[in-house]
């Protein structure tokens, strides 16, 4: 996460006004993001898991090598305003896609409580209760009844 921009931009501009900074700082780094979801291969429904990335530092809920992270892992999504639109498995609390879908940023994002920690707080990161896929095993076994 960077150091947040002044004022209440988000509120200003449209997420494709953002500058990089701006954008960057949206990042509430609950790390949801980077956990896997197996997908049912006749219904198309997503099932979430507490299996991360393993790039994710699972407590601070940030990427442990953000910008080189394609290089290790390919598949990993560069979100932009428009590539956002049309993802479904973005977390419900994520601010990109809050904020896609016109609404606000809750009281605990850090952008509101100017505290990086109040993610965890909330209890809406993944701090405590997920693993590595390099321990994890089958995902088949780590699904989540979790709403993310």
């Amino acid at each position: 996460m960077t150091t947040p921009p002044p004022g209440r931009f988000w509120e200003e501009k449209t997420l494709e006004q953002m500058t990089r900074a701006e954008w960057e700082s949206l990042c509430d780094g609950c790390g949801k993001c980077c956990l896997h979801k197996l997908e049912d291969d006749e219904t198309g429904e997503l099932f979430p898991t507490n299996v991360a990335c393993k790039l994710l530092n699972r407590h601070t809920g940030q990427c442990s090598d953000y910008r080189r992270r394609r290089m290790f892992v390919p598949e990993c999504v560069r979100l932009t305003p428009a590539k956002l639109r049309t993802l479904d498995w973005l977390p419900f609390t994520c601010a990109y896609r809050l904020l896609a879908e016109g609404e606000k940023l809750p009281e605990w994002h850090p952008l509101i409580s100017g505290d990086p920690e109040s993610v965890h707080r909330a209890g809406v990161s993944v701090r405590g209760w997920t693993v590595s896929e390099d321990e994890a095993g089958d995902l088949e076994y780590h699904i989540v009844d979790r709403k993310l």
